[in-house]
């Protein structure tokens, strides 16, 4: 077999960094509607043309190539065809994320559409990609690097499993030796065993003579109990986590996948599932989380509370949980005929009670309700707090910088009282 070696020509895309440029179109990709207030349906935050605009934003504000490449993209001595060869660099870098698989482009149906609705089907030609989807990889990538960026501002060191007060013979020795029973794991300690068998044999043990080990010598070494937990993580998608001129609900969506990549990395034998609750509650699969948005919806809390007490009461776990994250006061309500009661203004006193009265069936259920709120209403936080005392959970105020360290902090720091 023959080889031809040619001289290498480096690329524009060499010293690409795809992986900082992908982190720093997190708020695109991760779109939660924020860009359309009013939820006319428009997918413009989802179009080539964004992506477009969001990678120049990123060429621009450095970190993405180096920066002798951008000068001679952009310098002064860059000539008059700089601007063609930055679309250009730019078109390159889509193609790339789509060879990577981070996007993958959405066909746009409408010129179908229109050439379908003309007399005899006239037409030519595919419809152009004009829009783009999310891939399952960029969510992962996402999810990891919301982690690693949560971690590192906390410090790594606090991050473990499930402490709780019980003892166990596991692998991990943290207690001290114990006399051996049956089903306990046979994790010996063998100076406490031999020891155990010297005292027991008393002074007629001659020097050099052989160690006669019994059954009740058998000493084995103690670890903590270490729980498993099951998760549901509310997040309210109503309309006001989008407005007052503040997105809430991207920051959310970072903190699920910083959660889900937290579980499946450290804690394998936990579970989490996903419910967004608005006019009324449904499960989300994780996979689909980077691609929900908020709606035009009221806040139906009791039929978030309530969905996600059916689905920790199936869990065979030691910690059932639930962690939820709003902005605003219960403002909807699902009556007996399935029809949705709404109102808007101030705390309605048949939606807090109907709501409150679901609280109590969580911690009749023996499941933690932890609420993360992201306003400081005078009302709200006496209706928040009410809720942390009925289901002995917690209230945290915090805002969308915050949000996550608060999160992820509260599920590894588990107190002991929690499990017995």
């Amino acid at each position: 077999m023959r080889f031809k070696y040619t001289k290498f020509i480096p690329g524009d895309l060499d010293d690409l960094d795809l992986e900082s440029l992908v982190s720093k179109l997190s708020d695109l990709l991760l779109s939660s509607g924020f860009n359309d207030p009013y939820f006319t349906g428009s997918e413009d935050e989802r179009s080539m043309q964004a992506l477009y605009d969001a990678i120049l934003e990123a060429l621009m504000s450095g970190g993405v190539l180096p920066d002798e490449m951008m000068e001679r993209l952009l310098g002064e001595n860059a000539g008059e065809d700089a601007q063609q060869r930055l679309e250009e660099l730019i078109q390159q870098i889509m193609q790339r994320l789509q060879q990577e698989g981070y996007i993958s482009p959405a066909p746009d149906l409408e010129p179908e559409r229109r050439r379908r609705e003309q007399p005899g089907g006239a037409g030519s030609g595919e419809a152009t990609p004009t829009r783009f989807e999310v891939t399952d990889k960029s969510i992962d990538f996402l999810g990891y690097r919301a982690l690693r960026d949560l971690l590192g501002s906390v410090g790594r060191s606090s991050f473990g499993r499930h402490d709780t007060r019980d003892l166990a013979t596991g692998v991990e020795t943290s207690g001290v030796s114990k006399p051996y029973e049956w089903g306990d794991t046979l994790n010996l300690d063998a100076s406490a065993t031999l020891l155990s068998a010297v005292q027991r044999a008393g002074r007629g043990l001659k020097t050099g003579a052989a160690i006669d080990v019994d059954y009740q010598d058998l000493m084995v070494l103690q670890g903590e109990y270490q729980s498993s937990c099951a998760t549901v993580l509310m997040l309210d998608c109503s309309h006001s986590m989008i407005l007052y001129g503040e997105d809430r609900f991207t920051p959310a969506k970072r903190v699920a996948l910083a959660l889900s990549q937290l579980i499946k990395l450290q804690y394998p034998g936990d579970a989490l599932h996903l419910v967004l609750f608005h006019d009324s509650a449904e499960e989300v699969p994780l996979s689909q989380l980077g691609r929900v948005r908020v709606g035009p919806y009221y806040t139906n809390t009791r039929e978030g509370l309530r969905l996600a007490r059916r689905i920790l009461e199936r869990q065979r776990k030691d910690m059932r949980q639930i962690i939820m994250i709003t902005d605003g006061k219960p403002s909807a309500l699902t009556q007996p005929d399935g029809r949705i009661y709404r109102n808007a203004f101030g705390l309605d006193p048949l939606v807090v009670t109907e709501t409150l009265r679901e609280v109590a069936h969580c911690r009749k259920a023996a499941i933690q309700i932890n609420t993360f709120m992201l306003a400081r209403d005078y009302d709200l936080v006496s209706f928040v707090r009410r809720v942390a005392e009925i289901c002995r959970g917690k209230a945290y105020f915090t805002t969308p910088h915050t949000l996550g360290q608060y999160v992820l902090m509260d599920y590894v720091d588990k107190k002991t009282r929690t499990v017995h």
